[in-house]
């Protein structure tokens, strides 16, 4: 039982909800930013060319504000444990095309959800160096 107090970690997460964007696209963006630490990951969102990773930016920023205010850690420590999306609906729209015809087009959203740890393994192994 005092195992599993000392193995507990404890996590921040921020969820944004409805973003407009197909789980597809924004699966290599999360890919990249798991297991980094906050600070190079919200650097590469920025540099990003993809029109989602500043939602993902954002939800982040969330992440880390969630970290500072609620939790009192400290945001150097921090890093990205998880990053996952998941479906929510599609709107459906046509458009019109040649011959009266209709053509549909499908506007997906999303759900997103990024989940914070504290790291505390690689000071101790700093520290039992020194």
């Amino acid at each position: 039982m005092a195992n599993k107090d000392n193995k507990q970690e404890k996590v921040v997460k921020s969820i944004n909800k409805s973003v407009r964007s197909s789980t597809r696209k924004l699966k290599p963006i999360l890919r990249s930013i798991v297991g980094k630490k906050v600070d190079i990951a919200v650097r590469n969102l920025s540099f990003s060319d993809k029109r989602i990773s500043n939602d993902v930016k954002k939800t982040l920023s969330s992440a880390i504000a969630n970290a500072e205010n609620n939790f009192q850690y400290d945001i150097d420590k921090l890093i990205v444990k998880e990053a996952y999306c998941g479906k929510q609906v599609v709107m459906k729209r046509f458009r019109p095309r040649a011959k009266g015809r209709a053509a549909p087009i499908k506007k997906p959203y999303s759900n997103l959800t990024i989940i914070l740890t504290e790291t505390k393994k690689v000071e101790e192994k700093h520290g039992s160096k020194s």
